[in-house]
């Protein structure tokens, strides 16, 4: 059910609901409506009646088809009622209520689903029979299936869909074809093993997120996934779809095959000249083409084939010496217009075998397409000319580039590294290697980004001062950031900006600043100013369109959400997705985009939100797998909001699969597991601590947000104070932030009964901007405990009051402790005005409570989801506890009608 999560949760709370409900479900052949059918019937209580009955193409002249494929062999039913079904010498009224009186005594008071599938095909009267069922009452879901390719006017569905669209609430369902990343995770299922970016990008295109296309493909080699990209069509597949172009009259067909040959794009000019049509005929064909759904018109004067795999099938058919030939006719069009596109030109030259014009067309289109942020396709046509000459250093550049933009590092460090050893010039090698240094960083190739970094160094050293120089200086400073020696990457940066500024080089200077602001954000003593720098030179890295460097800079301001820069921060968000985007900079337009929503809604103090924007990215950014550092770029914060909201079983399977990256920094394992053991109460959370203690000292710089989470966790799990003051030693550095060390100092204090001490502590930093809501709450309850062991329940109970302010949107550990403080303090109501809501459920008691809330008993949430009835009252026991509510009807309205 890749993709279809949302469908299938809507038909399922249809058919709980209890009452009447319609839907039609429309989808493409292959699409998956009668999947999702099926999956929905699967999950259904025992006691539901399911009827399901296929139209089939022709049965227009066979009354009741449907209705009598879906009773087909059941009990009960008489030869003599069918007899009166489809007596013709019967009235079509008497003859339509035998049909519904028939459905009505085999259902009788149950609960029911019935399908009439491929609505498309049905005879009148049984689209007769279908609008009739939806006017009856009773706990009954109706659902038809329809494609709506097929819908014309002359066929009974056309008119049917009308009337029920003005007479009743129907819902309807589009289903749409498969996303990449669904694709991607398609393919992990049926599998168990992700799939290669490549791989998976030439499967989406093949089969155009077609769930059955995708599946043929898959099960002609599951267990070579990685050569489905251009292995060649199963022969059955590949007869099933030739079947749709074997009607067409001789001369569509030979207009289908040039198209074929021409690509996934279809120029109208470019087939009229390759096919000699003039121009009304070829109008007239083409017509003809996308009204039997073979072609679609993809935009002005282009064309391409509804699915990618009939184009296969068709020149999989054709004679070698016709393609080449048409391969030779599209070429010398191209190659005689200036405004050609060079990848249909590469495209056309190599299936020709004019490998010349092939690599100059890839030499002339792999920067127009980085130019215009299409990073993919610039990585293929450069691949496409190093096919040919795989050590040309411009091909290599492009190469390189394009890959480290689209997020495939392991390519971009492999052709990092050729640019740099082919490199004829100083500027090529000093280019190479800076690249070669982030991509290698990114990849978690530690020795070789230090390799790099060390020969940018030499170069340096070598290199008297001009443009080169300058440019290896502000390679080197990039390369002492990523290496985490800040105080070199900012001084070789100034160097560089004072180099660039002297020279006129204003490109090198906005890169040379762009590294020293982000090397400044890491350290608290001048973050400030470095944020100042980066805000600055947004604008003018705009104005040059050098969006790789707006994006950087923007992306370093949302991170660290400066409280000195204007508090639309989400504006500034949509800026860096923009530029991003321009640049085909994935990893940034779409990874850290959504980061940048969750720690928006962080700062907004909305838990549910931020969790919501990091699986979204998650889903997106994992569809395939990935290597590197940011190999699943929001795992590491969606655990810690997981911990936060009390999902420790959320938590836990993140954190299974991050065990199994061993490039990830080497605290964050221990760290996080750590910190859940702790708010599980488990004994090897002080093997994790040991663990991550040693791991500690080997790391230069401190976090002060991590150091707040496991101090918290660790006075959650009741450590021993002189492990919490060890902890507490070793957790800060000499120039950590303020703002968190003060906070813990105070929480060590507390525990240490020096009320005094902490409630300074905490209300110094409560209200401190550089802190979330959340946390500052934190301080408020903190200081609340603190005042009311002095005595002060005046002052504890503002407190109080001003932590129930900040979390109201909040949830999870930090709400709780809140809870107690106000119980202590005699308030009434709830802790925050959220506090009851999902976010304190695990994933699957989210499932049972929308089910709860749909209606469901505790037999029917066994029956749906295949558990026993007494784990079905276990799950709507600790529903009921976390949500602070008395009985199964006060539910909905705690959970919001949310679906997590």
């Amino acid at each position: 059910m890749v993709g279809r999560d949302g469908e299938l949760r809507r038909l399922a709370q249809l058919a709980a609901a209890g009452r009447p409900e319609v839907v039609v479900v429309a989808g493409e052949p292959g699409i998956g409506k009668t999947r999702l059918v099926a999956e929905l019937t699967l999950g259904l209580p025992t006691d539901t009646k399911i009827f399901i009955g296929h139209a089939e193409p022709g049965s227009l002249s066979r009354p009741y088809e449907v209705l009598l494929d879906a009773i087909d062999g059941r009990p009960g039913v008489s030869e003599a009622v069918l007899d009166e079904l489809t007596d013709p010498h019967r009235s079509p009224v008497q003859r339509l209520h035998t049909g519904l009186s028939l459905l009505s005594d085999q259902i009788g008071d149950a609960p029911a689903v019935i399908v009439f599938e491929d609505l498309h095909w049905a005879d009148s009267e049984s689209a007769a029979l279908f609008e009739r069922l939806a006017e009856q009452p009773g706990p009954r879901l109706l659902i038809g299936t329809y494609r709506p390719d097929e819908v014309s006017v002359r066929q009974p569905i056309g008119a049917l869909l009308a009337r029920m669209e003005r007479r009743h609430t129907l819902t309807h369902l589009r289903l749409g074809r498969l996303t990449e990343a669904d694709t991607a995770a398609f393919v992990a299922s049926a599998t168990g093993r992700p799939a290669s970016y490549r791989t998976i990008a030439a499967l989406h295109h093949r089969t155009g997120g077609n769930p059955f296309f995708l599946e043929e493909l898959l099960r002609s080699a599951p267990d070579d996934v990685d050569s489905l990209g251009d292995a060649p069509l199963p022969w059955s597949l590949a007869e099933a779809l030739r079947r749709q172009v074997e009607a067409l009259p001789a001369d569509a067909r030979h207009l289908v095959e040039a198209a074929a040959v021409l690509g996934y794009r279809i120029p109208f000019d470019l087939l009229a000249a390759v096919t000699g049509t003039d121009e009304d005929a070829l109008i007239a064909a083409l017509r003809e083409l996308v009204e039997s759904g073979v072609l679609v018109e993809s935009g002005e004067d282009e064309f391409s084939f509804r699915h990618a795999l009939v184009r296969e099938s068709i020149t999989g058919a054709m004679l070698a010496r016709q393609r080449r030939r048409m391969h030779e006719s599209a070429l010398e069009v191209l190659l005689a217009d200036d405004d050609a596109d060079p990848a249909l030109i590469a495209h056309h030259a190599a299936g020709a075998g004019r490998y010349d014009d092939m690599v100059a067309a890839a030499r002339r289109g792999a920067p127009l397409y980085l130019s215009i942020g299409s990073a993919y396709q610039a990585l293929q046509l450069a691949e496409t000319g190093l096919d040919e000459v795989p050590d040309d250093v411009e091909l290599l550049s492009y190469a390189a580039r394009a890959a480290w933009l689209a997020n495939l590092l392991d390519e971009a460090v492999r052709y990092a590294r050729g640019w740099r050893d082919h490199a004829v010039t100083v500027s090529d090698r000093i280019d190479a290697l800076h690249l070669l240094t982030r991509a290698a960083f990114d990849a978690g190739e530690i020795a070789e980004t230090r390799e790099a970094a060390r020969q940018v160094e030499q170069l340096v050293a070598g290199l008297e001062p001009g443009p080169e120089a300058a440019r290896a200086m502000t390679a080197l400073a990039q390369a002492m950031a990523v290496v985490q020696d800040d105080a070199a990457a900012v001084e070789w940066a100034d160097r560089a900006i004072a180099l660039a500024t002297e020279l006129d080089l204003p490109g090198l200077r906005l890169t040379a600043l762009v590294e020293k602001g982000a090397a400044m954000t890491s350290r608290a003593d001048t973050a400030p100013d470095g944020w100042a720098i980066l805000a600055d030179l947004v604008d003018e890295a705009e104005q040059r369109e050098e969006w790789v460097l707006a994006a950087r800079a923007l992306n370093y301001l949302i991170q660290d959400l400066p409280p000195s820069l204007p508090s639309d921060h989400g504006r500034l968000l949509e800026r860096m997705r923009i530029d991003a985007e321009r640049a085909g900079f994935e990893q940034m337009a779409v990874a850290a985009y959504y980061s940048g929503r969750a720690r928006l809604a962080t700062r907004e103090g909305d838990l549910a939100a931020a969790i919501d924007a990091l699986e979204a990215g998650r889903r997106l950014n994992r569809g395939w797998q990935r290597r590197g550092r940011r190999a699943d770029y929001h795992g590491h914060f969606l655990i810690g909001l997981y911990l936060e909201a009390g999902r420790l079983d959320d938590a836990a399977e993140v954190l299974a699969e991050l065990r199994e990256q061993p490039q990830l920094i080497a605290t964050a394992i221990p760290g996080l597991a750590f910190h859940l053991a702790a708010r599980r109460g488990d004994p090897d959370m002080h093997s994790w601590l040991d663990e991550y203690q040693v791991a500690l000292t080997k790391q230069s710089w401190r976090d002060g947000e991590q150091a707040h989470d496991l101090i918290s966790a660790a006075l959650f799990a009741d450590l021993p104070l002189s492990r919490i003051d060890q902890l507490h030693a070793d957790l800060f550095a000499a120039k950590s932030w303020t703002q968190h060390r003060r906070l813990v100092d105070a929480q060590v204090d507390e525990a240490h009964r020096q009320y005094p001490a902490a409630l300074d502590g905490y209300r110094a930093v409560a209200d401190e901007p550089l802190l979330l809501p959340s946390v500052g709450a934190t301080a408020n309850i903190g200081a609340a405990r603190c005042l009311l062991a002095l005595g002060r329940t005046d002052e504890a109970r503002r407190e109080a009051e001003a932590a129930s302010r900040k979390l109201c949107r909040w949830g999870g550990w930090r709400v709780g402790q809140l809870t107690a403080v106000r119980a202590e303090l005699g308030l009434t109501g709830s802790a925050t005005a959220n506090a009851d809501s999902a976010d304190v459920l695990t994933r699957r008691e989210r499932e049972v409570a929308r089910l709860i809330a749909a209606g469901l008993t505790n037999a029917e949430l066994a029956g749906t989801l295949h558990i026993s009835p007494k784990t079905a009252a276990v799950h709507v026991s600790n529903i009921l506890r976390k949500l602070a509510v008395s009985s199964r009807t006060e539910v909905a309205g705690r959970i919001g009608g949310s679906d997590g």
